[in-house]
């Protein structure tokens, strides 16, 4: 057993989402057209950012970041569940595949989550201290918390995922969901999960818990400065320029609580089914629509850059 780990001659493959040909072709073209929608605008907002020297702040800066982590994010999971879908046979994914695909995943959504909170310590200065804001948010402290975020969840991943393809597994078996995770993967282990389970839960807190209550600690003060504001426009901008956060944010914490900060013995198969198609496909669709629309300067520029283009290469006659 421990020999087939070793000689990487486990397989695993993913529980399909219905056995009807017209569903599953169905599920394909939603999933794929929810892919392209996401790359395509999280790649707009990233390159629109990039090329406007206007919105070269620190605020911007992050919201490019995250856009970019959200397209490497999607292409981790989406292709191979894609060619899962169309499959008429079960898609079988190798033991290094299994745990290259669930590294990236937790790398990219642990760096995710940790950007989240940085964007919400950017909006406390910003809007607390306007003052001091460039003197503290300078370019050289928005690119260590970037960097910085990313090699949080490249340790957190790491570890975990090493700690998990150490276990002995029996069989090629059927992971209950479309793509290698943390949970599913761990209950075809043949051999007590107890260590990896608190070691999964003390990440879970790391990455969800921590953050959450910096961001909900930063919104405190945030909407105690923002009532002092005394003109009503004044208070509606601060409010705007954090409202497309607060949302992308409930979004993404909301879902992964329900899954990571659970006890593992009330895992649901089927519940973790539905939550993880919510923050796999349906988030990184909805993040770059709630930034776009949200947030005036962002949207100014996307149009200009659309126009740019139609201009630069307009459509046949």
């Amino acid at each position: 057993m421990e020999e087939a780990n070793q000689t990487g001659m486990i397989h695993f493959h993913f529980r399909p989402f219905s056995r009807l040909p017209e569903v599953q072709v169905l599920i394909f073209v939603t999933f794929l057209g929810m892919y392209l929608v996401s790359i395509s605008g999280n790649l707009s907002i990233s390159l629109t950012i990039w090329m406007n020297r206007c919105l070269h702040t620190p605020m911007y800066f992050f919201l490019a970041n995250l856009a970019a982590l959200e397209v490497f994010y999607s292409s981790t999971i989406a292709p191979l569940t894609l060619a899962s879908v169309m499959s008429t046979e079960s898609t079988l994914i190798s033991l290094p595949g299994c745990g290259t695909q669930m590294f990236f995943f937790i790398f990219l959504g642990s760096a995710d989550c940790i950007l989240l909170a940085v964007m919400a310590y950017d909006r406390f200065v910003a809007i607390c201290h306007p003052l001091r804001y460039t003197l503290i948010m300078s370019w050289r402290v928005c690119v260590q918390l970037a960097v910085g975020s990313l090699v949080l969840g490249f340790a957190l991943a790491l570890q975990l995922t090493v700690l998990i393809f150490r276990l002995p597994f029996c069989s090629s078996k059927e992971i209950s969901l479309f793509y290698c995770d943390v949970l599913p993967v761990m209950r075809l282990a043949c051999a007590d999960t107890h260590v990896h389970e608190v070691t999964l839960f003390v990440v879970s807190v790391i990455v969800l818990t921590i953050p959450s209550l910096l961001i909900t600690l930063s919104y405190v003060f945030i909407v105690a400065a923002i009532l002092k504001i005394r003109s009503a426009e004044g208070r509606h901008k601060a409010f705007s320029t954090c409202s497309s956060h607060l949302t992308v944010v409930l979004l993404q914490y909301g879902c992964t609580s329900v899954i990571y900060l659970c006890p593992s013995s009330r895992y649901s198969p089927d519940r973790g089914q539905v939550v993880s198609v919510v923050y796999t496909f349906v988030t990184p669709v909805l993040n770059p629509l709630i930034y776009s629309m949200r947030n005036r300067e962002l949207k100014g520029a996307l149009k200009r850059a659309m126009m740019r283009f139609l201009v630069l290469y307009p459509p046949p006659q």
